[in-house]
């Protein structure tokens, strides 16, 4: 069997783990300089890779003086560069770089550093111990007849902690007015735990070549599967008035085996996971998809319990190790050591951060983070690498894993050499010419820090496997099951997660749809859908064709393309543009009853253009013909009560969007923000025709939609959405805003949870909608409810608007007649003086997975069909 419940389990494992970032991000920016900027390190690296170097290589072991037992995160480094490598689990190394060099250096947290020559050009194998320093502790043990209460006050490590709090100012790198340095990156991915009834199946005996046997994690040998290897070099330029951080890509060289994972928001995904910006010196650092408070950060007293663990004599003078570790095991806090100088500045020179196993988050097993930093001329010290390791699993103790690991080296640090005005003004993220680098000799010549043995065949053994019909065909159903599209070449047909539903107009639904891929063409794309209601027994279609201006395929970013297309199929009323774009109308299980619906005919020219910082905009022109369904009816409010058969505006629309700094997961359908401290801005204008193109009314709808995350550390996130709109002229009711109500038993985050479908339509209107996640910071702190990992959720919804009397069919002739609470429909109110309120507490991660919210409606209970309380159901893993 293909696809059986070993590579099942795989999958699933590997799926999930990235749905759970609520989806991830990519910037395409191209780098636009005269050709005297463009001289960057990659031409001169290249240059220097086709002359012919020696090799240098040493290998061994790095033991403890006093207990003889390995030492991992060693770092070994050819004495004067910033090449070098750590020691793994086992205290194995290996560094291998282009060039004669004559002396090793190790150094480790709370030892004595140490310098070996070696013999320049050749393998060297060296076995190193390492003395701990005059007055190293392997711990902190309070004994006592009593147990003794921690305290801050009189606390000689609070005072050390808040001494480093006060210098942080002057240690941290953005200090300087000018900064730059290089930087390589490395990430790395692997599955572990791998069943050893999988890996001598018959499926996988034909992949063994793809296995490194090699692996310690936490003490023990594993069997290793890589998936991902990707390596990055760039130049990073920092101004700090007016602040700007620019960074340059290049040379980059990457491999995938999971190619149905899309490659470009899967690295921007891993660098997000596993710490993009790891600044010991910030208030918070955001990694594994959460913010957690900084050991240093101003309040961290408040949260941590320090200790002095250690006294360190260096060549630059008497340093302090200080341990930390959470007051609540629960929160969102490291523990683990840092190292600080004692010459007055109190600088961080090295940091060793994990978490522990109570903590609230998701799938991950363990995280391992380390900092080193290296004094520069002038007595700052400033990162020279960071190391992080994570591992994570449906089970947090045996099963499948995945293990990743990023690596970071700064070098070649430039202090206030200012660049011409002018660069200033370019993109954050530009990339040189010909960044795609897959030569060997380049990579061996210009990556500080070096490859292990395993790692460096990783490429060679991808391209193989690339090449194997089996392989292929798996990652084909693979790339069906989690884009929702078979892939047939010039043609996908899908998405095959709508081939079946059920709702009350239509009954049982079958659909059926296809699009073109680049592989017909680059710049012409088709696609549509066809789909029948066992129950209503229409046809409904949807037919689509683009024109692509820059080749890229309209499900892509970016996106610069003419579209024409025509929708017929059945929906709830909704037409709002500030809120939803369209109902969610399909929803099988629905709370009430929903009777009023409508048939859409839709023809659309649009054209949509996409800026590499992400403004963007569309402009359509659009004929919509709707007819009402049900018990929906439109009637004019004249004396002979005239029943109207279908409504028909002609529009242009304007839709603008800006998203600064947006980092995004491209799907195979949509794609996806990944939520950050940057606001979203949605501006859309709709313009109304009258006796063009058959439309009915003149007037005009403006909407607009601000979104903004806002992190409390501890206390979790809050979404905010601020809305607003104003439809100018007069016109029947299904041209007003319809409130955006939400009738099923999925908890919708824009939508109204406890309204019903056309209850409210307003020609003004303005909104709030908040949410605050608590990540649990609550109820890990309630004995026999810690250990379940659930957390909290508190929402509230405001809509406050009003309908201008030329638009209220009670008052003014020529208007449509509300739907009426009758034969059991809910009926339809202009919204009031009084604002709409709801609001909801919520219990998510149950079962890591489910989220639980009771919404209560606080006002016009008296409408009919409106309940005061409601519960509501969302599946969302999460980290």
């Amino acid at each position: 069997m293909l696809f059986n419940k070993s590579r099942a389990a795989t999958l699933g494992c590997f799926c999930l783990l990235l749905l759970a970032l609520n989806v991830t991000a990519q910037k395409t920016d191209t780098l636009k300089k005269s050709k005297d900027t463009l001289k960057t390190s990659a031409d001169t690296a290249h240059k220097a890779a086709v002359q012919p170097l020696v090799t240098t290589r040493v290998t061994g072991h790095v033991l403890d003086a006093a207990t003889g037992k390995p030492l991992s995160y060693v770092n070994v480094n050819f004495t004067g560069t910033s090449t070098g490598a750590n020691t793994d689990s086992l205290g194995k190394f290996d560094l291998i770089a282009e060039g004669s060099f004559t002396s090793v250096t190790f150094s480790h947290m709370g030892y004595q550093s140490i310098v070996k020559s070696i013999k320049p050009g050749q393998e060297n194998a060296l076995n190193v111990s390492l003395r701990g320093s005059q007055t190293q502790l392997k711990g902190v043990t309070i004994t006592s007849a009593k147990k003794e209460k921690y305290r801050n006050k009189g606390n000689p490590a609070v005072s050390l902690i808040q001494q480093i709090i006060n210098h942080k100012d002057e240690n941290r790198m953005e200090s300087a007015a000018y900064l730059q340095y290089n930087q390589y990156e490395r990430i790395g991915l692997s599955f572990f735990n791998l069943p050893q009834k999988f890996i001598n199946g018959k499926f996988f005996s034909k992949y063994k070549f793809m296995l490194d046997t090699t692996a310690n994690i936490d003490g023990q040998k594993q069997t290793l599967l890589p998936v991902l290897l990707s390596e990055k070099l760039s130049d990073i330029y920092h101004r700090k008035e007016p602040s700007k951080d620019i960074q340059v890509l290049t040379a980059q060289k990457q491999i995938n085996i999971i190619k149905f994972i899309d490659t470009a928001g899967l690295d921007v995904y891993l660098n997000r996971l596993y710490g993009n910006n790891l600044d010991i010196y910030s208030n918070n650092v955001f990694i594994i998809a959460s913010q957690f408070l900084s050991p240093i950060a101003d309040h961290s007293p408040n949260y941590y319990k320090f200790f002095i663990a250690d006294t360190i004599n260096t060549p630059a003078g008497k340093q302090v190790e200080v341990m930390f570790t959470p007051r609540t095991k629960g929160d969102l806090l490291f523990e683990g050591k840092l190292v600080v100088t004692l010459d007055g500045h109190y600088a961080v020179t090295a940091c060793e951060m994990n978490v522990n196993k109570e903590i609230n988050i998701n799938f991950m097993r363990s995280l391992k983070i380390r900092l080193d930093f290296v004094q520069q001329p002038g007595g700052r010290y400033y990162l020279t690498k960071s190391d992080v390791k994570a591992d994570f699993g449906l089970s947090k103790k045996k099963g499948w894993g995945v293990i990743g690991q990023r690596t970071v080296s700064y070098t070649g640090y430039k202090l206030n050499t200012p660049q011409p005005e002018e660069f200033y003004k370019g993109k954050d993220l530009q990339i040189a010419p010909n960044v795609n680098r897959a030569d060997t000799a380049f990579w061996a010549a210009h990556r500080t820090d070096t490859l292990s043995r395993q790692q460096s065949q990783v490429y060679s053994n991808v391209n193989k496997l690339g090449q194997m019909a089996s392989f292929k065909r798996t990652m084909w159903i693979a790339s069906t099951l989690t884009s929702g599209y078979a892939d047939f070449g010039w043609v996908q047909v899908g998405p095959i997660g709508q081939f079946f539903s059920f709702n009350s107009q239509e009954g049982l639904r079958f659909e059926g749809g296809a699009r073109t891929t680049p592989k017909l063409d680059s710049m012409f794309y088709m696609e549509g859908y066809g789909a029948i209601g066992t129950k209503d027994k229409k046809i409904k279609l949807d037919a689509i064709a683009y024109l692509s201006l820059n080749k890229v395929a309209p499900y892509r970013f970016p996106n610069d393309y003419f579209k024409i297309s025509f929708l017929y199929d059945v929906d709830v009323p909704g037409h709002t543009f500030s809120i939803s774009n369209r109902q969610a109308a399909f929803s099988s299980f629905q709370t009430g009853k929903t009777n009023y619906w409508l048939y859409s005919g839709i023809f659309k020219l649009e054209y949509v253009k996409d800026f590499e910082n992400h403004l963007s905009y569309r402009v359509t022109l659009k004929t919509w013909n709707q007819a009402p369904a049900a018990q929906l009816v439109y009637q004019f409010n004249d004396g002979v009560n005239k029943v109207v058969h279908d409504l028909t505006t002609s529009e242009l629309d304007v839709h603008l969007r800006y998203a600064p700094h947006e980092q995004i997961i491209q799907g195979s359908q949509d794609r996806h923000t990944i939520y950050s401290k940057y606001p979203i801005f949605d501006l859309q204008v709709n313009r109304g025709f009258k006796s063009f193109l058959y439309g009915s009314y003149a007037f005009t709808d403006l909407g607009l939609n601000i979104y903004k995350r806002f992190y409390f550390s501890q206390l979790g996130y809050a979404d905010v959405t601020v809305i607003g709109g104003y439809v100018q002229g007069k016109v029947p009711f299904p041209l007003l805003n319809i409130s955006p109500a939400n009738q099923s038993l999925a908890y919708d985050r824009d939508g109204y949870n406890r309204m019903n479908y056309l209850e409210f339509v307003s020609d003004h209107y303005v909104g709030l909608n908040f949410t605050q996640s608590f990540n649990g910071f609550f109820l890990n702190k309630i004995p026999l409810i810690e250990h379940l990992k659930w957390r909290e959720y508190l929402s509230g919804k405001i809509l406050y608007g009003g309908l201008r009397d030329e638009n209220n069919p009670a008052i003014t002739k020529g208007l449509y007649r509300f739907p009426p609470a009758t034969n059991g429909a809910y009926g339809t109110y202009a919204l009031g003086s009084t604002p709409y309120i709801e609001a909801g507490a919520g219990v998510g991660n149950i079962f890591k997975f489910l989220r639980v919210d009771l919404i209560r409606r606080f006002n016009y209970l008296d409408h009919p069909g409106a309940s005061r309380y409601g519960i509501k159901f969302s599946f969302s893993p999460d980290f």
